[in-house]
């Protein structure tokens, strides 16, 4: 067996999604890039406040049937934080989306976490880099906004209206001072 295949046979992180345990393969760089960088965004920005930032890792208990392990997630509510993991609905999900998980996570997760009444929800695309925002209005999520870093190359194509009309950076809704620089979180991606 080779090393590569010894190292995912081991990988062992898994989450329940609609009662069914779902194995999770290990993150490839870009995913592990961009949860760092909007970490270190979220990690800077509240320091001293009272959420906390959560990274890939801990485990949200959301049912009975539904355990997820987010990519990142803020929790304001400290009384929802224990040793093993968040109970109830964090404040902020993100979900980083590589070729095997992004079925699950712009469908199950998505409306699990729907369903459990997380008032943002974030989906980033690190192959567009690009990050849908949802909100949760009336216990649906309605997409807010997408959000897309142009390459040099692709602005150029762009008339100048187009070129005008382009968003590059957004406010985080839970915190209305947190602006969120798209070049920020794409920073270094291979």
């Amino acid at each position: 067996m080779s090393i590569e295949a010894a190292y995912q046979e081991n990988y062992t992180r898994r989450e329940l999604i609609g009662g069914e345990v779902v194995m999770m393969a290990p993150p490839a760089i870009n995913h592990v890039r961009i949860t760092g960088r909007i970490s270190s965004l979220f990690e800077t920005f509240l320091e001293g406040k009272p959420c906390v930032p959560l990274t890939d890792g801990a485990t949200v208990f959301l049912s009975d049937t539904e355990r997820y392990i987010p990519d990142f997630m803020v929790v304001c509510d400290p009384n929802k934080i224990r040793a093993n993991g968040v109970y109830g609905a964090p404040d902020l999900v993100v979900e980083i989306l590589s070729p095997s998980t992004a079925r699950r996570d712009k469908w199950y997760k998505k409306n699990g976490y729907e369903a459990a009444g997380v008032p943002e929800f974030w989906l980033v695309d690190p192959a567009n880099r690009s990050i849908e925002v949802y909100l949760l209005q009336k216990g649906r999520y309605v997409m807010d906004n997408l959000y897309t870093l142009f390459s040099q190359d692709d602005l150029e194509m762009m008339t100048d209206r187009e070129r005008a009309e382009v968003v590059t950076e957004f406010k985080c809704h839970l915190f209305d001072d947190l602006i969120i620089r798209l070049e920020d979180v794409f920073y270094r991606l291979f």
